[in-house]
């Protein structure tokens, strides 16, 4: 019985990787989508964490950090997904294992905040790599992200949900949300 779940897990693991490298790739290049494609590569992280652990969420984000750099052509295009979309199912649940919803929030928009910060005054054209943002300036931009960003975890969360009610047999799992 051991064996089978260890069997289970490497091989959900190895299709979450697969899946995770071909919505980055999909990201690098279909323009228009690439916020899409980026935040469906994060979700396989967090399903990763369900079915086997906090330890598999983050060598999921490490083999598909290292594959995508081998496989993926454009390589400005992994910046995102490298710093904030691969690594955030992670963080997520590191966030959520607090108690206080108001913790959960703080601990995540302070991530998201300092990324994009980073990012923005730091890196502008090379961390955006190939996501356009528009000239606004940063008093519409900033709190604009924010929104976005919210909406992007409250999404997630529901995606969470939905895997865990439609997709999940064993509901004796790790909780992520």
């Amino acid at each position: 019985m051991n064996s089978s779940k260890n069997t289970f897990k490497i091989a959900f693991g190895g299709i979450c990787l697969a899946f995770t490298i071909f919505a980055v790739f999909l990201a690098s290049i279909v323009p228009g989508l690439e916020l899409t494609f980026y935040a469906v590569s994060s979700l396989f992280t967090a399903a990763v964490i369900i079915e086997s652990g906090i330890k598999a969420g983050f060598m999921l984000y490490g083999a598909s950090c290292i594959l995508c750099f081998i496989l993926i052509p454009d390589k400005v295009a992994l910046i995102p997904f490298v710093f904030f979309f691969g690594i955030y199912g992670v963080i997520k649940f590191i966030a959520e294992k607090s108690k206080n919803p108001l913790g959960q929030i703080i601990i995540k928009t302070l991530f998201f905040m300092a990324i994009f910060g980073t990012g923005f005054f730091f890196f502008k054209s090379l961390f955006f790599g190939n996501i356009s943002l528009p000239d606004y300036s940063l008093w519409v931009l900033v709190p604009g992200s924010l929104l976005i960003f919210i909406l992007y975890d409250y999404i997630y969360t529901l995606m969470i949900r939905l895997y865990r009610q439609r997709i999940k047999r064993d509901q004796k799992g790790i909780k992520l949300s």
